[in-house]
């Protein structure tokens, strides 16, 4: 399926020289910012992996979109890299510059999880939220391994 024609929520990943991109599609804007938040677990472990043992409530803010996708990108980053913390269920709500997330996850099990990559940090590389001809919504960035 072409990722600018979404008929359904799902994530997937793409190669861009040493990093790797992530991108989420939906038929909200939401659902396509949820997706790639999973895109991003993704790099690290299979999502179905993840537990939902522990809920973390996440914010960001940006000047548009874009900018809103990339500060999420990190909160989401963060929670990994301070509280080893791997989150694979994300309900997003979007208000204005504002968003507000609760995501579902656990501490990261390096036995069980297996963590391929390391993520540092969303960048502005081939940074892309749209709504698309169909009327879902894409929403994608490169993210720096």
């Amino acid at each position: 399926m072409d990722a600018a024609t979404p008929a359904r929520a799902h994530w997937e990943t793409f190669p861009h020289g040493a990093d790797i991109g992530v991108r989420g599609c939906g038929p909200t804007r939401e659902a396509a910012f949820a997706m790639a938040a999973t895109a991003l677990t993704a790099l690290v472990t299979d999502p179905r992996r993840v537990r939902s043992r522990r809920a973390v409530e996440l914010t960001a803010e940006g000047g548009d979109d874009e900018t809103l996708l990339v500060a999420f990108l990190d909160a989401v980053i963060f929670e990994l890299s301070a509280h080893d913390l791997l989150l694979s269920r994300y309900a997003v709500s979007i208000a204005g510059p504002k968003l507000t997330a609760r995501a579902l996850g656990e501490t990261v099990d390096v036995a069980r999880h297996r963590p391929a990559v390391e993520p540092k940090g969303a960048t502005y590389t081939e940074l892309r939220v749209a709504q698309t001809g169909d009327g879902g919504w894409v929403a994608q960035c490169v993210i720096d391994v």
